[in-house]
């Protein structure tokens, strides 16, 4: 996936800055288990290697997430893709967008990344196959141009994957 997707680039807000910078020194004290963020000079657009939990249909296997937070974050969630190639997964789109509902309407500025990378891997770890979502080829066609997930109107139906 390319970067093309990332939403708007406008300047992080303090608040946006002072709330970033918090989490990052969190994750350096802290990570949580099977992730890694890439060191990076941009704090508006991280890159996380994740690693399926042992025991599931994705063990071991290496993924890269990018988060780009908005100018208003916390207040407004962040936007977060799989890096090509992204995880065959009944919610994850081949072009690396996540239909999982705290990435939109669920979203709470009570959330960290930590919070969002513990539930995209629970969500990974729940699943019973390894398959794209039935609608996969028409959503991608749909969001060419860099359309950003955000803007997609996401149904959220099945929370048994």
């Amino acid at each position: 996936m390319s970067s093309t997707s990332a939403p708007s680039r406008k300047a992080l807000s303090k608040i946006a800055c002072n709330r970033l910078q918090k989490e990052l020194l969190e994750w350096q004290v802290n990570p949580p288990a099977g992730f890694k963020h890439k060191v990076s000079d941009n704090l508006q657009r991280w890159v996380i290697e994740v690693h399926g939990a042992p025991g599931t249909l994705y063990a071991n296997e290496p993924y890269q997430l990018q988060v780009d937070f908005p100018e208003h974050y916390p207040m407004e969630a962040p936007q977060v893709i799989f890096l090509h190639p992204a995880p065959l997964h009944p919610h994850i789109y081949s072009n690396g967008h996540i239909c999982l509902d705290i990435l939109y309407d669920s979203w709470s500025p009570a959330m960290t990344v930590s919070s969002v990378c513990i539930s995209i891997l629970s969500m990974l770890s729940s699943s019973t196959a390894k398959q794209r979502p039935a609608d996969n080829d028409r959503y991608v066609k749909n969001c060419r141009n860099g359309r950003s997930p955000k803007e997609t109107r996401w149904w959220f139906h099945d929370d048994k994957v």
